[in-house]
């Protein structure tokens, strides 16, 4: 198999922020309906966390409420995202739907490794019909801890992955890529953090530099 290419969804392929700070203030207008929330809707706190599996997300928003507050919350917000794809209020980064038909032409299996939901990335790669290039999408609820590194140690295991690259803006997507002996390629866009993108292999400020970085190391190798 030639090297894969397992790619974060929020913030590296999705633009997340277009319908963030819509179903974060949906969420949070539906907290201060039922008395559970006074004052603005903390986005700017989000986008410190962005990337987090959602209970994290919650915990660190939501500290002072109890964990059934904190649940129905997750079940509206994650209801909240999903209408505002399916409504094509989101948009993919420049250049996904060209990486995709090029890496595939170049018979690179692609993956998607998240902590969003599985419902959340259903709809996404529905809405784009990414599964045209996509062999399978992992969700971090479809493990039982909230490691990104597990999560793609799991594709590496059932695919048998020898060589290839994690693409993200996190340290999460790093990190898993240096856990399971795969190159890691950090995407500076809207989430990112230099700080966290100091560790990774190799640094892209477009889509089109993925394609770049995927055909040098592997022709190298």
């Amino acid at each position: 198999m030639k090297h894969a290419v397992i790619f974060d969804m929020d913030g590296t392929l999705f633009r997340t922020d277009l319908i963030l700070e819509l179903a974060l203030d949906e969420t949070f207008e539906y907290l201060r309906k039922n008395g559970e929330w006074d004052g603005p809707t903390p986005i700017d706190q989000y986008r410190n966390i962005m990337g987090v599996p959602l209970p994290v997300v919650w915990e660190t928003l939501l500290p002072q409420h109890g964990v059934q507050v904190r649940e129905e919350t997750d079940v509206y917000f994650l209801r909240r995202l999903i209408e505002n794809i399916e409504n094509g209020n989101g948009a993919l980064y420049p250049g996904v739907l060209e990486l995709f038909e090029q890496l595939k032409q170049m018979g690179h299996p692609i993956f998607i490794a998240s902590n969003g939901l599985v419902d959340y990335l259903q709809a996404i790669v529905t809405h784009y019909e990414l599964d045209r290039w996509i062999t399978e999408t992992y969700s971090i609820q479809q493990i039982d801890t909230l490691d990104k590194g597990d999560l793609v140690a799991e594709i590496v295991k059932k695919y048998k992955l020898q060589n290839g690259f994690v693409v993200g803006d996190r340290l999460s997507d790093i990190m898993a890529a240096r856990v399971n002996g795969l190159t890691s390629i950090g995407c500076r866009f809207d989430f990112a953090q230099e700080a966290e993108l100091k560790e990774a292999d190799y640094i892209a400020n477009h889509l089109s530099d993925v394609l770049k970085l995927v055909s040098k190391e592997t022709v190298s190798r």
